[in-house]
């Protein structure tokens, strides 16, 4: 299980307070699911509280595959 350079906590308050513009997904090189969570608003709330709930339980992933830990 390989590590990713970018920051846990980082990736956490992102999702929790700009979850919805999809900041977190651009964070980790996920530009796609980032702009459509910009236009769906999140899911409407749901795709950003599952993103942090995957993120928090260290199952989130990079663009290149590598878990986001803390």
């Amino acid at each position: 299980m390989e590590k990713s350079p970018k920051s846990f906590v980082a990736a956490v308050l992102l999702c929790f307070f700009l979850g919805t513009l999809g900041v977190h997904r651009f964070y980790v090189g996920k530009i796609g699911t980032g702009i459509l969570m910009i236009i769906t608003f999140g899911g409407f709330g749901i795709w950003q509280i599952i993103d942090f709930v995957i993120i928090v339980c260290s199952k989130f992933r990079d663009k290149q595959g590598r878990f986001i830990l803390p």
